[in-house]
């Protein structure tokens, strides 16, 4: 990659990771409207470690109690005694299902689940279910059902989230999206959703960020100015993530999803049509 190549996939990484509209998809399109090469897999993945940092320093505060929450439990042979400690285990308990499946499904999520027509089904695909998680937090509210704060998720809650989490294995799919739609079938408010759903893709996020970065290590670091371009690529996705998890949390206070869902249908279609014109390749 070029140096102008990787700040604007990092800008593109940190836009899209935390919204609901599917970095993926994104990092695989705009090299293409670009007339760039796919940057590949392993390079999506190390520059997705610049999110990773996002959510980190985003969260810093809870993620210094939740260890020393989740070692006090285990010193007393317990789990789940404290707030903190509770998230921490789901957090692990919801990356389960995740890493299971990346693992048995590593060669497709790489090869075949990255064709363009893949990107464009999931982009609508995931763009109804949470048309119908709206629809269904709205009749909530109609009747004044109370909705789940971050406190009131439940173990059943987080392993849910975390077999729904799985879906974001399907590029086109959108890890957080696919966690706040799930989030609100069962019942979590839109911060809430969006709040869980970014700390439980840490875990997954870090192991395949550092697994690509070992795997691929020959290709991605093959040159000094290469691996000086990803990691520009990278700090950019860290500072634009940042800025995209303030405005998420700060917009679903008060705002619902279907821009995002309206957004998705929009590239969805019109990837679908691109690809009928041959403008796009399969």
């Amino acid at each position: 990659m070029t140096l102008l190549e990787a700040l604007v996939l990092g800008i593109v990484q940190g836009l899209t990771e935390f919204l609901p509209i599917s970095s993926t998809a994104h990092l695989k399109l705009v090299p293409v409207l670009l007339g760039w090469k796919d940057p590949g897999p392993g390079v999506s993945a190390v520059i997705q470690c610049g999110t990773l940092i996002a959510v980190l320093a985003y969260f810093r505060r809870e993620l210094v109690r939740i260890p020393f929450a989740m070692i006090g439990d285990l010193r007393h042979g317990r789990i789940g005694s404290t707030f903190d400690s509770r998230m921490g285990w789901m957090m692990i308990v919801g990356t389960v299902p995740i890493v299971v499946c990346g693992v048995l499904f590593k060669q497709q999520i790489e090869t075949v689940l990255r064709r363009m027509i893949v990107i464009a089904a999931a982009m609508i695909g995931l763009a109804v279910l949470l048309a119908v998680a709206e629809i269904l937090a709205k009749r909530r509210q109609r009747a004044q059902l109370p909705q789940k704060d971050l406190a009131a998720v439940t173990w059943w809650d987080a392993i849910l989230i975390g077999l729904a989490q799985t879906l974001a294995l399907i590029p086109g799919s959108s890890r957080s999206g696919v966690s706040i739609t799930a989030g609100l079938m069962l019942g979590l408010n839109r911060e809430t959703a969006a709040r869980f759903s970014f700390l439980l893709s840490l875990p997954a996020v870090f192991a395949a960020g550092v697994y690509k970065l070992y795997d691929e290590r020959q290709d991605i670091l093959q040159s000094q100015a290469s691996a000086l371009n990803l990691l520009a690529g990278t700090i950019v996705a860290g500072i634009v993530g940042y800025l995209s998890i303030a405005f998420l949390l700060g917009f679903l206070k008060k705002h619902t999803t279907w821009v995002f869902i309206v957004y998705r249908l929009l590239v969805g279609i019109g990837m679908l049509v691109l690809l009928a014109l041959g403008i796009l390749q399969n």
